[in-house]
């Protein structure tokens, strides 16, 4: 128990680690529009379709991970018996 709580921490320190380096520096964070300020690298977006491509690849990764959890939770086979079904019941 305490061996796997140790593994936790130290995992969750590594992460935490790893991400520090992704923030933005000062002098990207004066190049960025106030919506990214402190998130990413570089001059930012070139023009407001950049906006737009990102906001439907957000709607179309969003969607696509509903899909998997509402098809990994709801089998339409309910003859098959998978690893799922084996391990939820």
């Amino acid at each position: 128990m305490v061996k796997k709580m140790l593994k936790g921490m130290l995992c969750t320190a590594l992460l935490s680690a790893a991400s520090l380096p992704v923030l933005a520096c000062e002098a990207c964070k004066k190049q960025q529009p106030k919506l990214l300020r402190g998130i990413t690298h570089g001059s930012g977006p070139d023009s407001s379709w950049d906006y737009v491509i990102v906001s439907i690849m957000m709607i179309i990764t969003l969607y696509s991970f509903y899909a998997m959890i509402r098809f990994m939770a709801k089998s339409r086979d309910e003859v098959h018996q998978d690893i799922k079904t084996s391990i939820l019941n």
